[in-house]
């Protein structure tokens, strides 16, 4: 039975994955977003199924694979691609100094602290990298 609900999960993941990548990488989407999306498209399912319980910490994630079998499809893909699009922000956060290291040394060198050197990298305008551009949109930080 775990295995089946891992498998409508990781399908849905799948094809969310698919989604956003089907036209080159897409923005990821913002925790804000993410959560209006799934009230919008899930909010039925966890009225229904996840009633009284304290939805914080990942437990609309838990409580809605929990009952996979009884959540709509709607539901299963959107949180499927709402979760795809929410690890690709925390990976494109947490590699844009590594992937940004050429242009931080060119046009950052002298400013010093991590917030600063991404304001640096977001302002700058001749940042030219496209790697290094895209992750800084992934994160969310343009």
């Amino acid at each position: 039975m775990m295995i089946d609900r891992l498998g409508i999960f990781a399908g849905a993941a799948l094809a969310g994955f698919l989604a956003l990548t089907a036209f080159g990488r897409a923005d990821t989407m913002s925790y804000a977003d993410a959560v209006t999306t799934l009230a919008k498209e899930c909010g039925p399912d966890i009225k229904k199924l996840c009633n009284g319980e304290n939805l914080g910490n990942g437990r609309i994630q838990a409580c809605l694979e929990k009952n996979a079998s009884k959540v709509s499809p709607t539901c299963t893909a959107t949180l499927g691609s709402v979760m795809s699009s929410i690890a690709q922000r925390q990976e494109a956060q947490a590699s844009v100094f590594k992937v940004c290291q050429h242009d931080i040394s060119q046009y950052c060198n002298s400013v010093k602290g991590d917030g600063n050197i991404l304001s640096c990298l977001v302002e700058t305008k001749r940042v030219d990298n496209k790697a290094c551009n895209q992750a800084i949109t992934d994160a969310g930080w343009r």
